[in-house]
């Protein structure tokens, strides 16, 4: 069975004249184990879809389950507890608290969640990778987008999660950079049996996913 499975799912914001149509008859569904990247492009509906997979929205219509149990029958607190076990989450805005430093966002994480999260040794071996493990000292507002941008991704990764939902992972990150992220999410489905789910209009990131989709006028096709 898919983790991910999204069955003929509708998604509108507005009413009367105003309602728009984001998301169409979306059939969707991702293994761990596999990258699955959505292209389109801003305001494509790509992070409306992401938060409804992830359970922050819901759909209007149609069926959502994650790891076999369907989001609509869960109460609020139970999503909650599946996003803090099973999903790890990196959105465009960071969400960096930003009176913490680097290595306090990570203990502030060990609070909310005491146990699975990674090993110091391998935490301090994905810093290295991201190339961020000589900022643990600084304050979000000291670094660049890019800067942020990677330690968000490394906290989204820091709690060993079963799903990772990536919301332009790499907007704010040159071309070497985007290599070492494609590289590190790739890993991560691959020798780490995850499900990963990038929505993005990046074209670079097409070499390291598994499957690609096209979000377009609130239609999914796979490509």
């Amino acid at each position: 069975m898919a983790v991910i499975e999204l069955q003929h799912v509708n998604k509108a914001f507005g009413a009367g004249l105003n309602r728009v149509s984001v998301l169409h008859n979306i059939n969707f569904s991702a293994d761990q184990g596999e990258l699955s990247l959505i292209l389109g492009p801003s305001g494509s509906g790509k992070s409306t879809l992401l938060t409804i997979i992830g359970g922050l929205q819901t759909a209007d219509s149609g069926k959502v389950q994650i790891d076999g149990q369907n989001l609509a029958e869960m109460s609020a607190k139970q999503r909650d507890r599946l996003r803090l076990t099973t999903i790890g989450f990196i959105l465009q805005s960071y969400n960096l608290l930003p009176y913490l430093n680097v290595a306090d966002q990570f203990k502030l994480v060990d609070r909310v969640k005491r146990q699975g999260n990674l090993s110091k040794k391998a935490l301090l071996q994905l810093l290295k990778e991201l190339g961020i493990d000589n900022l643990l000292n600084h304050f979000p507002g000291e670094l660049s987008g890019g800067q942020n941008q990677r330690v968000a991704l490394a906290r989204a990764l820091y709690t060993d999660p079963q799903i990772i939902l990536a919301d332009e992972p790499t907007a704010a990150l040159d071309s070497d950079r985007v290599q070492v992220v494609g590289k590190i999410l790739q890993k991560m489905a691959k020798n780490h049996h995850k499900a990963v789910i990038v929505v993005t209009h990046d074209l670079r990131l097409r070499r390291f996913a598994d499957h690609t989709y096209q979000l377009l006028d609130g239609k999914l096709r796979a490509q």
